[in-house]
């Protein structure tokens, strides 16, 4: 049978890292089996859909590179695509009475004043209501007059409360629970729509879905789907329930972390294909070591069964450090079309700016860290004195006044600007007095940038600053260290 999976996101807002992670698992699992990876939109939850939110999860999809084969773009046979079209065609009811039928489901038209008398306990930490199957006892006359009568109703599961059931995960294998803890959970809510849980299951089915794949907050859901299946004598696709991603203090992550959804990331200037590299090692691991992978290669190593079962945590400082590598490892012109935007933001003078580009490719990690490693091009930061002095380069205050003093007239001297002509005409003076390059060189470069550290060296900033610029600094750095 030909492996077929789905992405269902709900359009409530920005992707989530973790559905982001499943999007990623889904499609590698059909593609590694060269099966069909579809798109299906969930919006049957009305109240939690979020306008512009259905673009969100387009754009995701095409900036990841995560393509689908069917989706509401691309018909494959098994349309409608989006939930509430798939509505319409009565899809949904037309099953629910089916269960209805068969004593596996029943209508409920209990108010909500009725519901609020019934007895809640605490699961998890989360406080649950148990329906008391009160309507289930209704004969099929009170049901038909109060359908007549236009009474609202919903359509509920009818599970059993005694023995057990049992569902086979891919990951952690055969899972039992007892029937008493099984809710019956609604299938068609008040308003006529089907709940996320029962659409999931007759669209999966209907769609001929072979993988499910989710997060395991969904473990406790998954009998109810079961029973569904084999209640419409439907075959259970196979599930594969992914770990839990935390933060570093491991907790779930959460909006406030500020790298929870993956629009969060790219406006923090982490690279779509970093994130993607990235995400598929919360929770799988390849049989080596290797941590950078391309889509394409992720697709020929992914095997599903190396998914791991312990959570996995988010740490911002591991993507941090990768998305750096696939910053250096970027063609150059590539890098500079992406990068240009940082820069002008902070670069208004008229400076070489693909100079400025090559210095910072090696040296960033993300994008958004170009404005600290640039801003001195743009003006010359306020700055601590004490910065001339380095054991290591055997500077001081009194020694780096003099280099500037003495280096001054030299550099006004000269109008070749370019970074070989400078680095010659100061190499002299340092054989010259015979001093070590970093004792000039320090000193130099501390007054025309005014930071400890810099994308480049004294004669390379010099370069871009140009002479008037620079000697200008240079003139600021002998004022300071003469008014100490």
């Amino acid at each position: 049978m030909k492996i077929r999976t789905r992405y269902a996101p709900s359009p409530t807002g920005r992707m989530h890292v973790g559905n982001l992670r499943s999007a990623l698992y889904e499609f590698l699992i059909a593609k590694h089996a060269g099966g069909d990876f579809m798109l299906r939109i969930e919006d049957t939850d009305q109240e939690r859909f979020v306008e512009g939110a259905v673009d969100i999860i387009y754009r995701t999809m095409e900036k990841t590179g995560l393509k689908h084969d069917e989706g509401p773009d691309k018909d494959g046979g098994y349309g409608p695509y989006v939930q509430s079209e798939r509505m319409k065609t009565g899809i949904y009811m037309k099953y629910a009475k089916e269960l209805v039928e068969k004593g596996e489901a029943y209508y409920c038209f209990c108010d909500k004043e009725r519901l609020d008398t019934l007895k809640t306990s605490v699961v998890d930490g989360k406080e649950i209501t148990v329906y008391d199957k009160h309507c289930l006892h209704l004969s099929k006359e009170e049901v038909e007059a109060n359908l007549a009568a236009g009474k609202p109703y919903v359509i509920r599961q009818n599970n059993p409360t005694t023995g057990t059931t049992t569902f086979h995960d891919e990951l952690y294998g055969d899972i039992t629970v007892d029937n008493s803890e099984l809710d019956d959970m609604i299938l068609i809510k008040s308003d006529g729509y089907p709940t996320y849980n029962f659409a999931n299951v007759i669209d999966d089915h209907t769609m001929n879905i072979t993988h499910v794949v989710r997060g395991n907050e969904y473990l406790s859901s998954s009998p109810k789907y079961v029973r569904l299946y084999e209640a419409l004598g439907w075959e259970v696709p196979k599930y594969i329930h992914l770990p839990l991603i935390t933060d570093e203090n491991h907790k779930k992550l959460s909006k406030r972390s500020g790298h929870a959804s993956f629009e969060d990331l790219l406006e923090q200037g982490f690279i779509s294909e970093a994130i993607v590299n990235y995400i598929a090692l919360l929770g799988w691991s390849p049989e080596d070591n290797r941590e950078i992978f391309s889509l394409d290669e992720l697709i020929k190593e992914f095997d599903y069964h190396r998914i791991n079962k312990s959570p996995s945590v988010f740490d911002i400082q591991k993507l941090r450090w990768m998305n750096g590598e696939y910053i250096k490892a970027m063609d150059f012109d590539k890098f500079y079309e992406e990068a240009l935007p940082y820069i002008k933001e902070v670069i208004k003078k008229d400076l070489d700016l693909k100079k400025i580009a090559n210095m910072i490719k090696t040296r960033i990690e993300t994008y958004c860290d170009i404005k600290d490693h640039i801003d001195f091009f743009e003006e010359l930061p306020e700055y601590d004195i004490h910065m001339y002095e380095h054991k290591k380069m055997k500077t001081d205050l009194d020694s780096s006044l003099k280099v500037l003093e003495e280096v001054l007239p030299i550099l006004e001297g000269i109008d070749d600007y370019s970074n070989d002509n400078l680095y010659k005409t100061l190499l002299e003076y340092v054989e010259k007095n015979g001093y070590k390059n970093g004792f000039v060189m320090w000193p130099i470069r501390t007054a025309v940038s005014g930071k400890q550290m810099t994308p480049g060296g004294a004669t390379e900033l010099m370069e871009i600053l140009g002479k008037d610029e620079s000697l200008k600094r240079i003139r600021k750095g002998i004022e300071l260290l003469k008014n100490r």
